[in-house]
Formats: structure tokens, C-alpha cells, sequence
């Protein structure tokens, strides 16, 4: 059973307009960075909810010490982990901000996130939802992938915002449904495909959060049999049933590359080659010939890939530099 500890949070017992929300799960690690970077931000006037879904660390215990600390803090403690979907789904039912901001346990936030975002949502009632660029940190806290501009320039299914980087109004959340756990693992994608039909899903170009790709993510740590079907799910319903599932339980390919980049950009080998070769559904066609290509340089030298994917990053960045502005903010439409 969930027990809560903490403050209140916001300006005496009124509620505030904003609230932060993170749950987070054996993250010992990171956490007193990811605490620290919305506690510093520089709009203060939040409160901040945090569940630990059931550690076996010291996770809960340096969240205790930061609830003592801070009155903003609204401490949820169970021994019980209710998976990603639920987890999410528990914080913000406690929100009593008419603006939600995520956050995650292993990132940072830049200190004007909280102030730029809110100012975003004033200026665009149209919009239901804010997230930023981000710039990504391996395990080590290291800058290893560069903002990417270009990504607001084409269209795409993916967002181009890391789920720990969005606000949303609360009742755009809440006639939405919410999160959803037969989408665990990319439970933020299909949340934000159904806001979409509410409202514009806009984005600040500059890197206002640093996302951590670490082998503690929730989607390394967790089932592999469990995290590859769900990933696989996405895929299909992402790209619209144009790769039905083939006997054998063969997964699409981009399965592979998804969960390999995240110990890719951690600093590690990712591991990919054998298990997309055995379970892949792979076809005779550039895509598959790409992630092989991907999965094969990947296990060679996966130091001289990370180089290259930067390289590109900015290159591209460089290219979109004039006509993507900092103080502008673009719509994400997913496709």
C-alpha cells in the first residue's frame, strides 16, 4: 500500500498551478541529480510528486531525505511496481496543478525548463502539450548526442522529445484516457498520438533537458521477452500495418535498434547482431539492410558509430540552423 510523506508543495494550502510529476524505480544512481534539477528551477511555484514504484535500492531512501528537505515534495512509496503505464497514471491522478510537467529519474532538467514551457502554454491555448529538444548524456553524465534541429523539419511518427521533457494540461490528459498499459515501453508515444486529436503538440527547439540513456532504463532492466513484444507492437501500429507479424514470432528489425541505442549512446555494445539475426522478421529491402548495417558496425566498433551518428546529428542541426529559431516553438504533427 502506497504511503505518502512530504509537503504540500506550491504557495501555502492553495493548490498550484503547476505540478511535477516522477516515478521512479531503482535509479540510486541519478536521482539526486534529476531531484535537484527541477527543486533549482527557476519558476518555483510547483509541487512535485514522485512515487517510487517499488525499489530494491537506496532510491527510496535519498527520496526520503529530499522530501525532509523541501515542502514541494509529495512522497508515494510502495513495494509494489506497477509497471511504467501505471506508475505514470498514479502521479498524475495526485496532481492538483491544471499543468503537469514529467520528469524522469535519470535525467536532468535545464533550469528555465519549468518557466519556458509554462510560458509556451500561455501563449498557445490551442496547444495541449510542450516538450523540448534535448541533448543526450550516457551513464557517465557525458554530453554524447547533440541537439537535432532537423528533427522538427520532417515529418514523423516518432516525437522528437524525450517523454521526461513534456507538459500537458491536465484535462487534455484526462479526456484522453491517460496512459495505457498495453502500451507499456512506449506508453508516452501512444499518449501523445491521442492528444494530437485534441490539440497542437508543440515543441521548443532549444535542449532544455539532458536525457540519460543508461543500462538502468526501465526497458534494459525489465522482461526482454515482455519489452521486445510490446516495442514490436509500436512498430506495427506506428507504421501502419504495413509489416504484418510472420510465423515464428519473429519481431520487426527496428525492435532491435531501438533498445540497442539506448546502451549505444550509454557507451556500451549494444548486442544486437545475434538476437536481430535469430527473432528479426528481416526482409530483402534497404530498411533491413540498413539495421543489419547498423547492428554489424554496432558490434565491431560501436565507439566509431556513436562518432558517426554524432557527426551527423550536426551536420544536420548546422543545415536547419537558419530557419529553425530558438525563440519560436513548432507543431509536431505525428504521422
Amino acid at each position: 500500500m502506497a504511503r505518502e510523506s512530504g509537503g504540500g508543495g506550491g504557495s501555502g494550502t492553495s493548490a498550484p498551478r503547476l505540478s511535477v510529476v516522477m516515478p521512479v524505480r531503482d535509479l540510486e544512481r541519478y536521482v539526486d541529480a534529476a531531484v535537484a534539477s527541477i527543486l533549482g528551477q527557476t519558476y518555483r511555484d510547483f509541487e512535485f510528486l514522485i512515487r517510487d514504484d517499488g525499489s530494491t535500492d537506496g532510491t527510496r531512501g535519498l527520496l526520503r531525505q529530499w522530501a525532509a528537505r523541501d515542502r514541494r515534495i509529495r512522497l508515494f512509496e510502495s513495494d509494489v511496481s506497477l509497471g511504467p503505464a501505471e506508475s505514470s497514471n498514479f502521479v498524475v491522478r495526485q496532481a492538483r496543478g491544471a499543468l503537469v510537467a514529467r520528469m524522469d529519474g535519470d535525467d536532468i532538467a535545464h533550469p528555465d525548463r519549468l518557466r519556458r514551457q509554462v510560458e509556451a502554454l500561455d501563449a498557445h491555448a490551442d496547444a495541449c502539450l510542450v516538450g523540448s529538444l534535448f541533448e543526450g548524456i550516457d551513464e557517465a553524465g557525458r554530453s554524447v548526442r547533440p541537439r537535432d534541429r532537423s528533427r522538427l523539419t520532417a515529418p514523423t511518427p516518432f516525437a522528437p522529445f524525450p517523454h521526461g521533457s513534456i507538459m500537458f494540461r491536465r484535462e487534455a490528459f484526462d479526456r484522453a484516457g491517460g496512459y495505457r498499459t498495453d502500451a507499456d515501453f512506449w506508453e508516452d508515444l501512444d499518449l501523445f498520438r491521442r492528444l494530437a486529436r485534441l490539440g497542437a503538440l508543440i515543441v521548443l527547439p532549444d535542449a532544455l533537458y539532458r536525457h540519460r540513456s543508461s543500462p538502468l532504463s526501465t526497458r534494459i532492466t525489465s522482461s526482454r521477452t515482455k519489452v521486445e513484444a510490446s516495442i514490436d507492437r509500436m512498430y506495427r501500429r506506428t507504421l501502419g500495418g504495413a509489416h504484418p507479424p510472420r510465423r515464428g514470432h519473429r519481431i520487426m528489425p527496428d525492435v532491435f535498434v531501438s533498445l540497442g541505442s539506448t546502451l549505444l549512446w550509454a557507451g556500451r555494445r549494444p548486442g544486437a547482431l545475434l538476437p536481430l539475426l535469430r527473432r528479426g522478421a528481416l526482409r530483402f529491402d534497404r530498411r533491413s539492410l540498413a539495421i543489419l548495417a547498423w547492428a554489424l558496425w554496432a558490434e565491431l566498433s560501436p565507439r566509431s558509430l556513436r562518432y558517426c551518428l554524432r557527426f551527423v546529428a550536426v551536420r544536420r542541426d548546422r543545415r536547419v540552423g537558419r530557419a529553425v529559431r530558438d525563440d519560436q516553438v513548432y507543431r509536431w504533427t505525428p504521422v
